[in-house]
Order: structure tokens, then sequence, then C-alpha cells
């Protein structure tokens, strides 16, 4: 059982002759990984598939750090819960049917992890590399130039059996070292009172944090900028390799990139790469969707997930972000309107003050989280390759563990090992077969 967590330490002392790193992907995960080899001294290159960001999935997520979510997505009652949402078109879930052998592997590896098993033998590792991401934000908003809010999540609930499972939540998150507050709805308004809420109560997850996004990330590119990091705007295609060591990428501008370590953090699209290299990740595409509000009737002092309609809501500045669903659909980033509709009816139904209309000429952002079978992310060395070490899957929490999957890698690279091996081995990403 592992209660908690070291990562090895970083060499200050790397000397300017030190290696180069290249990272495919340029999302929160890859930015995490070249800040962390960057301050060890590696000369870092991120190649981005997408500079325009339009598909990426972490720019305009909901910003949460969230060690409340021990829980793997593949849990008991996911599925059946999930068939339920499948025949409402404004669910929170939906999954596109198509004749795809990947996506069939995917469902039945899915099927096989939902149970009570896999829950107890998942939720001391999320729980751990989670409240270490958490500490490494705290430090991280003392280097970077970002705003952390710490003052906790609330899972309202607007039904006394939402409320009853989400205090069974509260229990086991006191077996992990999470704190959880079951609040009835007194205590609610005591801790956001400048908002009006339809509830019966919720749980206070008081570490629990959350910040803007884009800014977290525009920060992490500054400070990578500033140790003379490199960013390139293309998109891998090729892999170069000699025996058991990969010596450069050709991108789909004909450059060929050269480097002497090379990290895959390229989210959903992550499994096109590693399968030029011998390893079939099971991932799918989780699409979810956000909206903006930039002058919101009413300002929550706390982020909030809506349990009974997966909705999440969080203050960014001034403004204020809801985004929801979980579509999986491969690599399609096209918008469900009545999905988007379902979010904004949710979101009004537990804000009283707010209307539908407040969200009219608001563009959707969609996203795609990539999703393994297990809900467990994949970190570590690719096999049988010496110099290439993976970072994906996710899922929903990629904004929440970045700071630590970029410390566990960079550990990778720069000791060999780290400290963490229990939790590495559970996060193979050869774990699969």
């Amino acid at each position: 059982m592992i209660r908690s967590l070291t990562v090895s330490s970083i060499p200050s002392n790397v000397p300017e002759d030190s290696q180069d790193v290249l990272i495919v992907g340029g999302g929160v995960i890859g930015l995490c990984c070249g800040w962390y080899l960057s301050k060890a001294g590696y000369k870092v290159t991120i190649l981005d598939r997408d500079p325009t960001r339009k598909s990426a999935c972490s720019d305009e997520n909901a910003g949460m750090v969230v060690p409340s979510h021990f829980i793997p997505l593949a849990a008991p009652g996911v599925i059946s819960q999930g068939l339920k949402w499948m025949l409402n078109p404004k669910s929170p879930f939906y999954m596109r049917p198509r004749l795809d052998p990947a996506l069939w592997s995917w469902c039945w590896k899915f099927f096989r992890h939902a149970n009570v098993r896999h829950v107890e033998n998942s939720k001391h590792i999320l729980s751990t590399i989670s409240l270490e991401s958490r500490r490494l934000f705290l430090e991280l908003a003392d280097e970077l130039n970002f705003n952390l809010e710490t003052c906790g999540l609330m899972m309202l609930c607007q039904t006394e059996a939402g409320l009853e499972e989400e205090a069974e939540v509260a229990s086991m998150a006191a077996e992990v070292g999470v704190q959880a507050e079951v609040c009835n709805a007194g205590r609610v308004r005591e801790l956001d009172p400048e908002v009006r809420m339809d509830v019966v109560g919720g749980v206070w997850f008081e570490q629990d944090c959350h910040l803007d996004p884009l800014e977290f990330m525009e920060e992490l590119r500054r400070g990578i900028r500033e140790r003379e990091g490199t960013f390139l705007d293309d998109e891998a295609k090729d892999f170069i390799r000699q025996g058991n060591q990969l010596t450069a990428v050709e991108t789909a501008k004909g450059e060929r990139l050269k480097a002497d370590w090379f990290v895959l953090a390229g989210g959903a699209w992550t499994p096109e790469m590693t399968h030029q290299l011998g390893l079939r990740l099971p991932m799918q595409g989780g699409k979810g969707y956000s909206l903006t509000l930039k002058n919101p009737t009413e300002l929550p002092r706390l982020c909030s997930l809506l349990k009974e309609t997966r909705v999440a809501v969080t203050p960014m500045g001034e403004k204020l972000r809801v985004g929801g669903t979980m579509e999986i659909c491969g690599t399609d980033l096209s918008v469900s309107h009545k999905r988007v509709q379902g979010i904004i009816e949710s979101f009004c139904r537990f804000f009283s003050a707010f209307k539908e209309s407040d969200f009219e000429g608001i563009e959707p952002w969609s996203g795609l989280r990539p999703c393994t079978p297990d809900g467990l992310p994949c970190i570590g060395p690719i096999p049988g390759m010496q110099n290439a070490t993976v970072a994906t899957g996710h899922a929903m929490l990629g904004l929440s563990i970045g700071p630590v999957t970029g410390k566990l890698v960079t550990d990778l690279i720069t000791q060999g090992k780290p400290e963490l091996e229990v939790a590495l081995l559970k996060l193979a990403p050869e774990r699969f077969g």
C-alpha cells in the first residue's frame, strides 16, 4: 500500500553539453515534462502538431487540481449508468458505435476493469500521485506567475441518493489521506455564500484547487523558453530507430529531428506514434465541451462538480467556465449541440440565478481526453527502446497530475528509475499486453 511519494532529486549541476530531449506534444503533459527536464539542465525541444491549439485538450478545460479524484474511470456502476445515458441525447455520456476493432477491444478491457478490486488496487496510487502533484502546484505557483486557488472543490448534490453516494466516497477518501467533509445545504451556503444553489448538500474536498489552464500553460511555455527551450509547429510522422535506440523523428514538413531522448506525450494521438515503435496502447478519445461566461451573473468562490449531471463549474478570475460530457469518439472533435445544451440546462438547474439565454453567442470548445480502459495513465519507458518514454492516458486528470508526471518522466531520464517504482509498475504502458 502506497502512502507517501518522494520523487528522487534532480541534479542541479548538469553540464552545459547536456543531452537533447525531444518532446512530442505541446499540451499540459508535454509542457510539464519540458519544464522539469529544462530545470534539470536538458536541452528541450517541444514539437506541437497543432499550433492553433484548436484540437488541444488542455487549454479550455475545467482547470481543476483534484486529489478527490482517486477513483479510476473504470469503476463499478459506470457501465450500467453509461448504458442508461446512451438513450438520452443530452446526457453526460455517449459512445458512438462504429465498426472499429480497437474500440470494441477497448470496451472489453474497460468492462474487465470496472470492478471493486480494480478500484481498491488503484485508489492509493491515484491519491498518492494526485497529492504529490498538488504539492508541486504550490511550488510552481511560487516559481511561475499564475494564480492557484486553494479553497477546495464542492461536489454538489440535488438528491438525497446522490448525497449518500458521495458520502461513501468521502469515507473512502479518509483511507487514502484525502480530506472530505459531508455538508448539508446550510453548510454549502456557508462555504460559498455569494451564489444561489438548488442543492440538498454536497461534499467539500478541501485540498482540491483550481486555476486558469491557459494561463498556467503560457507560464510553463515562458519558463521553458527562458531556459533556452525550443518550440516547433509541426507533426511527427515517422520514427527512425537503430536497434533499441530511437535516433530521430521525421515531421510532416519533411524535417528530421534528432535527439538523445524522446518523450511521446501526444494525448489522444499518442497510440498512432507508439504503434510505429511496437507498442499498442488501447486508448480512446473522450470528448468534452466547455463554455466560458465572461460576465457571469454570480461568481462562485469554489469550483464544483454537479453530481447528478457530471457538469464542472470553475471560476477563473472574473470568468466562469462550465463544462462536461464524456463522448467516446476516437479523434472526432465535432460539436454535439444537443449535449452542449444538456450542459447548459444542468448548470441552470443547480445555479438558479442563471438562464439558458446567458449562454447565447458563446462558442463551445471541444477537446479530447486520452482515455485508457483501466482509467489510469501510461507513464514509463517504451518496451525495447532505451531512450523513449511515453506519458499519456490521463483522461480527465491531465492538468491535475501534469506536474507529477513531468517529475516522474524527468526522474526516469535523469536517474534511470524513480523512487516510486511500485506506482510506475502499475502505470507501465505495456501493462495491457
